[in-house]
This record gives C-alpha cells, sequence and structure tokens, in this order.
C-alpha cells in the first residue's frame, strides 16, 4: 500500500507495483455508505486478480472511478447441495434436455457472454460494473490461467443466456449472469450446479443478497467463515474438466423423474 484514499472512511489506496490487500477486517462495516469496500486503486492484472480472489475480494466500481475493491460481510453463498429446483423451473429443464434443439456449453463464447452480461439490466441500477476494460481482464486472466469460465445456454444455434465466473481450486465466484429468453440463465446456474457437484466444488460465491439467489437456495454466511472455506477450498488442486456433458443432469436427482 502506499497512501490513503481520502473520504470519510478511510479505506487503503493500491499502487500497482504491491498485490497485497489489506486484511479484510479492515473493510468498511454496515454503518458506512458503502459496506464491505476495503480500497480503491491498482490495476486488474491476472495476478492482481489471482491475490484478490484467493483472498475473498472482487473488484466493483462504475465509469469514471479508480478500481474499487470489496469484501462483504456478510457474504452471500450457493452451497450446491443446497440448490432449489421451483416446479416451474423442474419442467423447463426437463423440456430443454429432451430437445435437440437445446444444449449447454462451457467456455465456447466467453467474450459475448462477458458483453452481454455488461448490457443486462439490473433491478435497481442503471449502466453496468462490468465496463470494457474488467471485460478484457476476465479476457486476459482466462487466457493466461483458464480459471475464468462460462456456462452458456445454447436454443437453436443461438446463445440465450449464461453466466460467468472464477474457479480457483475446488471453489468457483460466480460473477453475472444473463438472459435473452425466460429462463434461460437459471438454466446455466442449474448447469453449473452440476458441473460443481460433479468435481466435489461445494460453494458457488455469490457476493450479495438478491432476491433471487435465495430463492435458488444461496444464503448469507459470516466473512470469517467464508474466508476460512476459501482458505481450504482454494489449496486444493484445481477443477480441470469444465465440458459439459448431458449426463451431468442426473446430478439434480429426480429431474428425470415422472415428477416433473
Amino acid at each position: 500500500m502506499a497512501d490513503r484514499l481520502p473520504c470519510q472512511d478511510m479505506i487503503d489506496w493500491l499502487v500497482d507495483s504491491e498485490l497485497n490487500f489489506p486484511p479484510t477486517r479492515l473493510a468498511l462495516g454496515p454503518d458506512s455508505d458503502a459496506p464491505g469496500l476495503l480500497a480503491a486503486g491498482g490495476d486488474l492484472s491476472p495476478a492482481r486478480l489471482q491475490a484478490a480472489y484467493s483472498n475473498g475480494v472482487f473488484p466493483w466500481y462504475g465509469p469514471g472511478q479508480p478500481p474499487l475493491w470489496w469484501a462483504p460481510d456478510p457474504r452471500m453463498v450457493l452451497q450446491t447441495r443446497n440448490f432449489k429446483l421451483s416446479r416451474s423451473l423442474r419442467k423447463t429443464l426437463a423440456h430443454f434436455i429432451r430437445s435437440q434443439r437445446c444444449e449447454i456449453r462451457v467456455d465456447s463464447a466467453l467474450p459475448d457472454v462477458l458483453a452481454a452480461c455488461a448490457n443486462a439490466p439490473r433491478e435497481g441500477q442503471s449502466g453496468t460494473w462490468i465496463l470494457p476494460e474488467m471485460q478484457a481482464a476476465y479476457l486476459a486472466w482466462a487466457a493466461q490461467s483458464h480459471c475464468v469460465h462460462s456456462i452458456e445456454t445454447w436454443m437453436d444455434g443461438a446463445l440465450v443466456g449464461g453466466l460467468y465466473g472464477v474457479n480457483l481450486g475446488r471453489m468457483f465466484y460466480g460473477e453475472s449472469m444473463f438472459m435473452r429468453r425466460t429462463d434461460a440463465s437459471k438454466i446455466a446456474l442449474a448447469a453449473l450446479v452440476c458441473l460443481c457437484r460433479s468435481q466435489d466444488i461445494p460453494w458457488i460465491d455469490c457476493q450479495q443478497n438478491t432476491r433471487h439467489l435465495a430463492s435458488m437456495g444461496a444464503a448469507e454466511v459470516p466473512r470469517q467463515a467464508f474466508e476460512a472455506h476459501i482458505k481450504a477450498y482454494c489449496a486444493q488442486p484445481d477443477a480441470t474438466n469444465w465440458t459439459y456433458h448431458p449426463s451431468l443432469w442426473t446430478q439434480l436427482g429426480g429431474i428425470f423423474s415422472d415428477e416433473v
């Protein structure tokens, strides 16, 4: 760290030559204007992104701002064993799985998924935090270490929904989702759950609480518990099989049963 960022609540200002982040306990608290904000500045190099995610920190900022780094408390997490399929989504998935015109692809269109997520409307938000430099940074990280992945929903040869995120060891950090057809992003999330279950990845980081994620089984955990989990699971060997075979749908149990 070099200087301090002057503001009502003092946070560290990062410089490009250093990759260390301040302890997350120094992130702004719930009574501040920016709960969870830890630091500002620095670059978006693959090395810095690796250091950030390994410590439970992620970038999130808007146009005209420096990079802002966050470590919220509590943290929204989807434990894959707790993933919930509503009856309507179960029916949608059953039709999707049985259709010859529908498929899940992984990493076949990462730039397109990033761009689509950047342009997706968000409830209560205007603009996007997935800025062009942010997209370029994740693409550079993917090219260097193959740890950034897109899970894609395809119908009739068209990309209609998906998500992207980061895999370190046996931990997956979800970043953003988009859909162009009803439930297309939920289908991608269900596929990600199947991939994670098949590769012993028990948690998917969702960063912050939303009703949408809570309805699918995500819940908040204290930051201390989150950091203890990632310390253990990021240290494990990386998941290497990021291909999607239709047999993985059986990870959802009764999806093929008469209940649908």
